[in-house]
């Protein structure tokens, strides 16, 4: 029972970010929110991570700058005062979809002593080599082409469609909004990580 209490106490305390893009996708219900819920559970639970908040930012841009997003400004100030210093991300299109965006952002997360882990990634984020910055980079500049290409697609489908009605078709879109909710760990499907991955991993972590 000791041993048990004791390694908790030495659990790393980490919060989740969850962000959709489109207020479609908004709800606990919804394939996003549900998605990158049990992916962050799942990474935090196999590192040996206690997750101790889970923050949202729904309807919110990806190429928004973070101090722009009412549920990211919430979690620093939670941050501030609870001592956590890691947030866990799905992947990092979850933190930005813009590449300026996610360096500027990560640079200030630095800054504030903050680690930035992505689930499906975890490295990318954490080493700080020529390297690791090439690809994470390259992984934003596909990240942020890809945001691109739905929007030109909806853009054209939008038109295609006013084409044949004759009606004008607007996208949708609805005010940004945040919520916090305390953290809930979810069952999981992804693969699990090698022991000795995860165990350097904590080890880098705390």
């Amino acid at each position: 029972m000791a041993s048990q209490r004791n390694s908790k106490a030495l659990k790393a305390n980490v919060v989740a970010y969850i962000r959709t893009s489109s207020a479609a996708n908004v709800g606990a219900e919804k394939d996003s929110d549900k998605r990158q819920r049990h992916a962050i559970a799942a990474f935090a639970k196999r590192s040996g991570l206690e997750l101790v908040g889970e923050f949202n930012d729904a309807a919110v841009s990806g190429a928004g700058h973070i101090e722009t997003r009412p549920g990211f400004a919430a979690m620093l100030a939670y941050i501030a005062s609870n001592g956590a210093r890691i947030i866990i991300v799905e992947t990092a299109s979850r933190f930005a979809r813009n590449l300026m965006v996610q360096e500027v952002g990560f640079a200030k997360l630095q800054a504030l002593g903050i680690k930035l882990v992505a689930a499906d990634s975890p490295h990318s984020f954490l080493d700080d080599t020529p390297t690791s910055k090439l690809i994470r980079q390259i992984l934003g500049a596909v990240s942020e082409f890809d945001k691109a290409m739905i929007v030109a697609k909806l853009k054209g489908a939008r038109e295609r469609k006013r084409v044949i009605t004759g009606k004008k078709v607007e996208g949708s879109e609805e005010p940004c909004g945040a919520t916090t909710r305390a953290s809930r760990v979810g069952s999981s499907t992804a693969p699990q990580a090698p022991k000795g991955r995860s165990a350097l991993l904590t080890r880098h972590l705390r």
